[in-house]
């Protein structure tokens, strides 16, 4: 079948006469316009199903090209991206660029900023990648997520100011053999804690309930820890691991066994570099760090948080017996780098300016029911513009996250970044908000358009935990 033009969904569901800016209207292209432009670099995404080796164990799966994760794709800042997406699935299904400020109408969020892409159809994305990071793309369609559809996308810096020696994307993700269509429909029925029985995840760190799924494995790149994947370096070389949790509802607590890890990037910016002994990522959330290794062979442990099991890789610089994939470092229960710990760097700290708006968004719902939301109102994916939050160009935004429910929320904005707590915070596009905490995130209305803003437990969002941030056109 042809290719699905791109921008056609502003014009034909009619959002050029509402009052908001069309997906494909012209302070959309003029933002697109403004930012630095570079060759085109063209290539193709095969959404297809498949049956992929989780370390030993052959399973059925929806992935990218055949495999989990998806090959990484590399471009450079400035790179203009005309990405093709196939899809070879029995189920429509988009594409999102997680992170990366795109122009809207290439956004992936279907019967929002295009039509949903039919089975045996091609879909056309082209954006700039204007800032370096670690990022990754996924479906936004339903629990697709949990299938398998994912891959990293590295924008590289071709002027980057870090030293290192070697690099390891490592991506996280819980993996269920359910159909993820039947769990969501369990606990919306009701039953509690999907998959669990008896069992309730629950983790100090995330202020009391983990998750609403118990899943069977818990992968690295690809491979359980029955099969674990390995990282062959050198010892004293610094090595450049950029964690990406690829996770739906799981927090993976991170560690590399007789290592301190530098954090040097949150979400794809830049922070002033600090140690920890562990990570803390929730799903969507991804840190670049540094570790110089020791001579030997050590483990890469990442806890699902609360759930009592762990995926799990192995770093080999020198001779030895492996350890056993059951270790747990003693990092692990060390210091856990805080929102609070991280500072931007001073090339990526956003600029003083007097607040414009604030956004009051209470996180809202429970397993009860099964009525997640924002505000008290679920969202209506067949409706998505019956409750919008309005911008307007220009303006400095607060959100104001505000925690009503009894679980972790990992919050994620569409098209922009944030900084967390105040102008002078982190820069991110996705954080965890626990039980009963308020969260502020500033960020700079200078991309305009229809942008989701979700939590990013796959059910959470399905059940109605997202919302549209829409800029409001110019009079």
């Amino acid at each position: 079948m042809g290719g699905l033009a791109m921008g056609t969904l502003g014009a034909s569901a009619g959002y050029s006469t509402s009052p908001f800016v069309a997906t494909d209207g012209p302070e959309v292209l003029a933002a697109d316009e403004a930012r630095s432009r570079g060759p085109v670099v063209e290539f193709r995404v095969e959404a297809r199903t498949s049956e992929v080796d989780l370390g030993g164990r052959v399973m059925p799966a929806w992935c990218y090209g055949g495999a989990i994760p998806g090959t990484p794709v590399r471009v450079k800042v400035g790179d203009r991206l005309k990405a093709t997406m196939a899809n070879r699935l029995p189920h429509e299904t988009s594409i999102h660029w997680h992170g990366i400020p795109v122009r809207n109408d290439a956004d992936g969020v279907p019967h929002l900023t295009q039509e949903p892409v039919a089975p045996g159809a091609d879909y056309t994305y082209q954006f700039t990648a204007t800032h370096p990071g670690t990022y990754w793309f996924h479906p936004h369609t339903g629990t697709q997520l949990d299938r398998g559809l994912y891959s990293p996308l590295i924008v590289e810096d071709p002027n980057e100011p870090l030293v290192y020696d070697n690099e390891w994307i490592v991506v996280l993700d819980d993996w269920t053999e359910r159909d993820p269509d039947e769990v969501l429909a369990d606990l919306e029925k009701g039953m509690t804690h999907a998959g669990m029985g008896h069992t309730r995840a629950t983790s100090n760190l995330l202020g009391g309930d983990a998750g609403n799924v118990q899943y069977p494995y818990f992968i690295l790149n690809g491979r359980s820890p029955a099969d674990a994947a390995v990282f062959q370096a050198k010892p004293g070389q610094r090595v450049r691991i950029r964690f990406l949790n690829a996770g739906s509802d799981t927090v993976f607590r991170v560690a590399v066994g007789g290592h301190q890890m530098q954090v040097t990037h949150a979400d794809g910016y830049a922070v002033v570099p600090v140690q920890t002994d562990a990570l803390l990522l929730g799903m969507g959330e991804r840190y670049d760090v540094i570790v110089t290794l020791g001579d030997g062979v050590f483990p890469l442990v990442a806890l699902a948080e609360g759930k009592n099991d762990a995926a799990f890789a192995i770093i080999r610089t020198g001779g030895g017996e492996a350890p056993p994939a059951s270790v747990r470092p003693a990092e692990l229960n060390r210091h856990i780098v805080s929102y609070r710990q991280l500072k931007p760097a001073a090339a990526v700290e956003m600029q003083s300016k007097l607040l414009d708006r604030s956004i009051r968004l209470q996180l809202t719902g429970s397993m009860r029911g099964y009525n997640w939301g924002f505000n008290g109102k679920r969202f209506d994916h067949a409706k998505p513009l019956k409750n919008p939050y309005e911008v307007v160009i220009g303006e400095r935004v607060r959100l104001d996250f505000i925690n009503t429910t009894g679980m972790f929320h990992p919050v994620h904005l569409h098209g922009h970044t944030f900084a967390l707590g105040s102008p002078a915070g982190p820069r991110k596009d996705t954080a965890i908000v626990l039980p009963g905490q308020v969260l502020k995130a500033y960020f700079d209305a200078d991309n305009p358009g229809l942008w989701m803003i979700h939590c990013h437990n796959v059910y959470h969002a399905a059940a109605g935990m997202m919302a549209v941030l829409a800029y409001r056109r110019e009079a």
